[in-house]
């Protein structure tokens, strides 16, 4: 047997590879493209479940705020009491003060229980007057003043139960705890419970929680957010007056005639930086520069409003220039190329394409100016005011506080109803920051153009 005549060993056969065959490697890549749909979808779904958890937890806590508890009295307003001059004139009718109209709705609430007979065991009548608001007095002498025909009258009228008898009917006060409690008896509770049971107790929508203003420390139950609503939208037209145009003009000045050199290099820096400082230094600019050294006046809406230009002015300029960017370059070449001019290719051009972007900018950086507290509370924001602001210019310059601020005021109070109350200005803030973001979504679906 020669070399020639053995035959070769047999080569081994490879197996060969295709896409349609599932070998190991792939299964790996499929099992781990599984594994990072599970972690996203695993991560949306926590994301959800924190959120439904944080509505929860604040719309639980903030609806009651907007029901209140009224007694419905049977008052007679003596003008002898009210008005001992017999003029009917405001003025002179002003000298009688809430702690007479006090005395009038305590002996009209006595005179009340008695006759629809209700004996509540161990209940005297300072218990009896002590279930009325102190600020009731006050809102009985406002509605007289208003309108001194009322007097020598029989009226209905609606008073605020105090806090505690409020919040019996929302769950935060019981009988058991009403027993350690120094602000209210179980006697009052049941004594509630009765004047319901004969119709002179109710619980309705409570509308001045959107109109009233603050209210003091003993009376969550009159506090209101009318002074905060009128701070928060004095100081949104400053911001919106000065902080679009100029935003909008430096985003047109860098974006489109500006040179590109080390100046221009670092004025894009600094805007960049400036959107990322904290706002509670915006604050202390505020503070420093339009109340030390302008002697602008403390806690008012046009120092409010400077602080927050400030602070929004980076947030407006960074989505226009942005805006102005995704403007396709052919639409400029082509405005300029049937003879406009630089200035016309811009605003008849350029600007009414970038303007869904420059609105939707706009809107946000007003939606997060109106959250901001800490640049408000170093400008002395945090005040109690109980005036509301005049109108327009002057309005601007009157003391004022704003519904963030205001918020934060509430929940550095002991009462549980002001707690109560904090978590319903929440509520109302979070309805104006959907009603600006919805508004900055139509804005940008009125506007948009296709090129």
């Amino acid at each position: 047997m020669t070399d020639l005549s053995a035959s070769p060993a047999a080569a081994p056969v490879r197996a060969s590879s295709s896409l349609l065959t599932l070998d190991a490697r792939v299964r790996r890549r499929n099992a781990a493209e599984a594994r990072f749909r599970g972690y996203g979808f695993a991560a949306i779904l926590l994301a959800l479940l924190a959120l439904v958890w944080l509505l929860y937890s604040i719309f639980s806590a903030g609806l009651p705020a907007f029901r209140q508890t009224v007694i419905q009295i049977p008052v007679t307003l003596d003008a002898a009491q009210l008005d001992k001059a017999g003029n009917r004139n405001p003025d002179e009718m002003a000298k009688a003060s809430t702690v007479t109209y006090g005395k009038v709705l305590s002996e009209a609430l006595k005179a009340a229980v008695a006759q629809n007979g209700i004996v509540i065991e161990g209940l005297d009548d300072k218990e009896i007057a002590g279930m009325l608001s102190q600020e009731a007095p006050a809102m009985l002498r406002r509605d007289v003043l208003a309108n001194p025909a009322l007097l020598g009258q029989t009226i209905t009228f609606q008073a605020y139960a105090t806090g505690r008898v409020d919040g019996y009917y929302k769950g935060r006060v019981t009988l058991d705890s009403a027993t350690r409690d120094s602000n209210v008896t179980p006697e009052q509770l049941h004594l509630a419970d009765a004047l319901k049971e004969k119709g002179l107790l109710s619980t309705s929508f409570n509308s001045g929680f959107l109109t009233m203003p603050d209210a003091s420390d003993k009376r969550p139950e009159a506090a209101g957010l009318g002074i905060a609503i009128l701070g928060s939208a004095y100081m949104m037209v400053v911001v919106l007056v000065l902080s679009l145009p100029i935003g909008v003009a430096a985003s047109i000045y860098l974006e489109e005639f500006a040179p590109k050199n080390r100046w221009t290099d670092l004025i894009e820096v600094n805007i960049a930086n400036l959107a990322a400082v904290p706002s509670i230094v915006f604050g202390i600019l505020g503070l420093a520069i339009f109340i030390n050294m302008a002697g602008l006046p403390q806690s008012a809406p046009i120092v409010g409003g400077l602080v927050l230009t400030l602070m929004t002015l980076p947030r407006i300029i960074i989505p226009t220039r942005a805006a102005l960017k995704a403007v396709p370059p052919s639409i400029r070449d082509a405005a300029l190329g049937v003879g406009a001019s630089k200035m016309q290719s811009i605003f008849h051009h350029v600007l009414p394409l970038a303007a869904p972007g420059i609105l939707t900018g706009m809107i946000i950086g007003l939606a997060q100016a109106l959250g901001e507290t800490a640049p408000l509370l170093l400008i002395g924001m945090v005040a109690f005011v109980r005036e509301f602001p005049a109108a327009p210019p002057s309005g601007l310059f009157d003391p004022a506080a704003a519904l963030p601020v205001q918020v934060y005021n509430w929940t550095q109070r002991g009462d549980p109803g002001f707690v109560e109350r904090a978590s319903g200005a929440i509520i109302v803030l979070l309805v104006f920051l959907l009603i600006m973001n919805t508004l900055a979504i139509i804005l940008r679906r009125r506007f948009e153009r296709r090129w």
